[in-house]
């Protein structure tokens, strides 16, 4: 922080931009993107709203790549994969990486809270810095700078076991629970041409759903998605061997 302190603001600005292969029409609002808060003296609004937009930005930018590089791909699978690239854990490294955990102005407080090594301020930070990529210059910017900034986690990501749902969680309850999941095809309703099925996931005594699906082998996929997310949401451990399973782990 010291001998960033001994740069003007301008120049680490101007070599920020240069990093990126980025540069902002209104500096002002790239300020904006990398104040926090908590910087109640500082002239530049805050990054707040800035954040909201950047987050529909990086949303459908992200969308788009992957709907692009998993053509074919289930929804299910296109939803698993941008929710972890988008996730606070990757998009707070990345901001930490490109520079932004040094150049965000902080209040006091925060600062010696060590708000710049917290993954939610520096991952709202970066959306917040999309945000801004996208007023100034337009999405087609925006979405370049995401590309750039993601194209890694993502071909990371692609290269990861392609395990299906079901595949996991059976594997899942194998190691956790000695057992196997078993799903039960409950109602079918709806016309010939338009039918759906109704299906539950029993997993260590307990029933998840029904899910619903066009067809029998779609219900139990997206209810072994759901059970899997269920899961990974209940716990730590969980979460932990979920993702060694399918092959999430660094």
């Amino acid at each position: 922080m010291d001998k960033q302190n001994e740069i003007p603001r301008p120049e680490l600005l101007h070599r920020f931009q240069n990093s990126l292969s980025v540069s902002f029409i209104n500096i002002n609002l790239l300020e904006s993107a990398l104040t926090h808060r908590s910087c109640r003296d500082a002239e530049m609004p805050h990054n707040e709203r800035l954040e909201f937009l950047g987050d529909s930005v990086l949303g459908l930018a992200v969308a788009t790549i992957v709907y692009t590089e998993l053509e074919g791909r289930p929804e299910g699978e296109l939803a698993s994969l941008k929710s972890r690239v988008v996730s606070e854990q990757v998009l707070s490294r990345i901001a930490a990486q490109i520079g932004i955990s040094e150049l965000i102005r902080l209040g006091k407080g925060e600062e010696l809270s060590g708000g710049r090594q917290k993954k939610a301020l520096l991952a709202d930070a970066l959306e917040a810095l999309i945000g801004a990529v996208y007023l100034d210059q337009g999405f087609e910017a925006a979405f370049q700078l995401v590309k750039r900034l993601l194209e890694q986690e993502i071909s990371d990501s692609l290269k990861h076991s392609s395990k299906d749902w079901k595949t996991i969680l059976q594997e899942f309850a194998q190691k956790e629970y000695k057992s196997l999941p078993t799903y039960t095809l409950g109602k079918t309703e709806g016309p010939d041409h338009a039918r759906l099925f109704h299906v539950t996931c029993e997993i260590a005594g307990k029933i998840h759903g029904p899910y619903a699906g066009k067809t029998i082998k779609e219900a139990e996929r997206l209810a072994a998605e759901h059970v899997c997310r269920t899961l990974a949401r209940s716990s730590k451990r969980a979460a932990k061997l979920l993702d060694e399973i399918a092959g999430l782990q660094r």
